[in-house]
Order: structure tokens, then C-alpha cells, then sequence
């Protein structure tokens, strides 16, 4: 298929920060001036987009803590006595030559507990991002927030020798957790339906560039998920089952996750950095190829960070882990927010909430892996992770070949361009088709 190029208007994601259009052609005055109305309705624009960033960061915040914050709470969930009953007695003595009982059954109980909310999480973005592209922010967040609400009831009225622990992760884990911080950082003027017709829903689905990212996601998710739910069993093995050293290392972990906001915006400076300076910004075909070259680096270098993370991770050394929760978090953050990023940049926006649902569904179907993974260990490896964290770190040298598709695909589009004669920058207002990703 014959590629075809549609504009980008301005800066997608500063425009977004900002308060502009974010990619949409926002109509002007004559000659080129702004009306009176767009400048009545400036404050009042600015004020609503406030808003909706304070209470979006208030919920993510609020929320966000069950599945990063998984490792704190099973330390306080084993000291509640949830599934207690699966520890047995063991031969083996503890720091203060005291009989350790053996809970490798209890652990996997709160793995697959974990596997549940984090597949949950992650699957149930899809349908919600069909919702979301076409009843708008207002209706998910809605949606989302009625959610969380049933869950935290759920945990709240939870007891160890009751079942609605396991309830949990089937509504409160839901969708929208990482979609309201998005959103708010990528499409906040988003108001569902009025977007033009663009390149089809199903021709981006069969793109490389969607396959290939999509693996590149799935698999560095999965080396996360299964660090964060194995964190507190993987302490308690490095710590010889010492509970003030686990506590220790657990509350150090929880306060690097409180730190992932002061490391999102350090990924849009990588994506961004073609739009600094005082040069006039490519529009057009140009500019959606400048704006797809910079990923490039962006994606590689969140595979190189969750490379160092997983390297850190296999070292059987506790002090090592401060270094891993450090890597672990920053990685996180180019994750997720590259994630929604690339999705932005490489596709119509008409299309966003659809893709992205379907690629973190998609990646919540490898993130399932975890529990064999977690089984593997308790099972035929006697508690050590060594050899499941090796295999992992082979596995995400394979996100390695996403950045590499995306700069073959950027070159692909510049002979295109130059065959076609395109000038270095479209006129101001030139209409363009939509690009149709190989």
C-alpha cells in the first residue's frame, strides 16, 4: 500500500501542556488574527485544562498505589494474616535462631493475586478506550472513578479468611489508572466524536510499526510486573528472612515509586528536543517525520534503561537493590510515557484510545507469564530468581528491535519525500492525507 502523509500541527504534546491544539486545526480570524471570542474564552480555556490536570493528578495519585505499590502492601496484607494458613513449618532458622515458617504457598497465592489486578489493569484498557474515543474524557473518567471507588470498598471491607481479596483485582485494577495520566498529559482537549476521517482503525492495527511496539511494550511491562510482584518474597530471600531488613528495603522501594513524577517529563524533553531553539518547526509530512525521528531515541534508551534495571535485579546483593528500585522507577516512567507518546505521534489521534486499549490488552496477555515465571521459582529453583532474571533480560534485548523498525520506517518516509520533491516546510495551511504506516 501506497504510503500517504497528513500534517501535524505544531507541537502534539507541548500544544496539549500548553493548552493549545494538540494536532487538531484549530479555525482563526482573518488574516490570520485571533477573534474575539477565542480570546473571551482563552481564560476560561486555561482554567478548565487546570483543572482537569489537579484533579486528574489527584486521582492517579490517590489510586495508582495498588499495583506499584503491590510490594508495601503485601508486607502489610502478610502482617494481617492474609493467607496465613498456606505457611508451614520449615527447619530452617532465622536471624535470631528462631524457626522460619515455610510461606513459598503464600506467596505464590499473592502472585497470582497480583497476576489477576495487573492482567485486569491492562486488558480492560481496551474496551474503555473505544468508550473514550467516542464519549470523550469526561464519561472515562467517570467510569474510571466509579471503578475505584468499588474497589477501594473491596479492600476496605476485605478479611484475611474471606474471599473478597480476590475480588479486588476484578474491579478495582480496572482501566483506567495510567489512562487518566495520560490523557491528561497528552489529550486534554480531547472531547470524543468531531474528529475527521483519517487512515482506518484496522490499517493501523496491521502496521509493523504497531506489531513491533506492541512487543516492545509487552515485554519490558512484563520484566516490571514480575519484579513488582515477586518484590517482597525476593527481599525476604535476600534478607535471610530478617522482617526489619524487608521493611527497610520495602519502604525504600515505595518512596522511588512516589518519585516517577519527577522523572515523566525527562522523556518529552528526548521527544521534543527537534522543537527547542529558534528554527521554525517543520509542518506537514516533514513535520510528522521529525516528530517520528525523535522516538527513536526515546525508545531506545527506555530499552536501555530496563536492560540496567534487570541487570541490577539479577545481582543477589541487597544493597544492589536501592540501584534497582532507582532504575526501576525511571524506567517505569519512560515506559509508559513513551508508550502513549509514540501512539500519538505514529497514528491519527481519532485513533488513540483505541490503540493504546489494544496494546496494553495485548501486553496484559504476555504479562500473564508472570505466573509460570513466579511457579518456576518456588518450584524447581528453591526460592532463587537468579536464573528467571537472566532469561528475562534476554527477553528485553528484543524491545531493541522496535527503535530499530521505527528508524527504518523514518527512512522509508524521507526517500518518499524526496522522491515527491517535498520542500524542506509546508506551506502554512496545507491539508495533507493521512500517512498509512507500514
Amino acid at each position: 500500500m501506497r504510503p500517504h502523509y497528513r500534517p501535524l500541527h505544531g507541537d502534539r504534546q507541548g500544544d496539549a501542556l500548553a493548552g493549545g491544539s494538540g494536532g487538531r486545526r484549530e479555525p482563526a480570524g482573518a488574516a490570520g488574527t485571533p477573534r474575539a471570542g477565542d480570546m473571551a474564552g482563552g481564560g476560561a480555556g486555561v482554567a478548565k485544562r487546570l483543572g482537569t490536570l489537579l484533579s486528574g493528578l489527584l486521582e492517579c495519585g490517590a489510586f495508582c498505589g495498588i499495583i506499584f505499590g503491590w510490594a508495601s502492601l503485601v508486607f502489610v496484607l502478610k502482617d494481617l494474616g492474609y493467607f496465613e494458613e498456606l505457611c508451614e513449618p520449615a527447619a530452617a532458622s532465622g536471624p535470631n535462631r528462631t524457626m522460619l515458617p515455610d510461606c513459598s504457598r503464600q506467596d505464590e497465592q499473592f502472585s497470582l493475586v497480583f497476576t489477576i489486578g495487573s492482567f485486569m489493569n491492562n486488558f480492560m484498557t481496551f474496551p474503555m478506550g473505544f468508550i473514550f474515543d467516542r464519549f470523550g474524557t469526561a464519561v472515562a473518567r467517570l467510569i474510571a472513578i466509579s471503578l475505584y471507588t468499588g474497589g477501594t470498598l473491596l479492600v476496605a471491607f476485605s478479611t484475611p479468611g474471606g474471599q473478597p481479596l480476590w475480588e479486588v483485582p476484578l474491579h478495582h485494577h480496572h482501566p483506567l489508572q495510567r489512562r487518566l495520566r495520560l490523557l491528561l498529559c497528552h489529550l486534554p482537549h480531547h472531547q470524543g466524536g468531531g474528529d475527521p476521517p483519517g487512515m482506518p482503525f484496522g490499517a493501523c492495527v496491521r502496521s509493523g510499526l504497531f506489531a513491533w511496539h506492541v512487543a516492545w511494550l509487552s515485554v519490558m511491562q512484563l520484566r516490571h510486573y514480575l519484579f513488582i510482584g515477586t518484590l517482597n518474597p525476593l527481599l525476604d530471600h535476600l534478607a535471610r528472612g530478617d522482617p526489619h531488613l524487608v521493611s527497610t528495603y520495602t519502604n525504600a522501594f515505595a518512596f522511588t515509586q512516589l518519585c516517577g513524577v519527577l522523572c515523566a517529563p525527562w522523556n518529552g524533553l528526548i521527544l521534543d528536543r527537534h522543537k527547542r531553539g529558534k528554527a521554525p518547526r517543520p509542518e506537514g509530512a516533514l513535520g510528522a517525520l521529525a516528530d517520528l525521528r525523535a522516538s527513536v531515541l526515546s525508545l531506545a534508551v527506555t530499552v536501555a534503561q530496563c536492560l540496567l534495571f534487570s541487570v541490577c535485579a539479577a545481582v543477589p546483593v541487597l544493597p544492589v537493590q536501592f540501584a534497582t528500585f532507582v532504575l526501576q522507577v525511571i524506567s517505569r516512567s519512560f515506559l509508559y510515557g513513551g508508550n502513549a507518546a509514540f501512539l500519538a505521534i505514529a497514528f491519527p489521534p481519532q485513533h488513540f484510545g483505541k490503540l493504546y486499549g489494544l496494546a496494553m490488552a495485548l501486553s496484559a496477555l504476555v504479562a500473564l507469564l508472570q505466573y509460570p515465571c513466579v511457579t518456576l521459582v518456588r518450584g524447581p529453583l528453591h526460592g532463587d530468581p537468579f536464573y528467571v532474571n537472566l532469561g528475562l533480560i534476554a527477553v528485553v534485548l528484543v524491545a531493541f528491535v522496535s527503535p530499530v523498525v521505527v528508524a527504518r520506517e523514518c527512512r522509508r518516509r524521507a526517500k518518499e519525500l524526496g522522491a515527491a520533491g517535498t520542500p524542506l516546510a509546508a506551506p502554512p495551511g496545507a491539508e495533507t492525507p493521512d500517512e498509512v504506516p507500514r
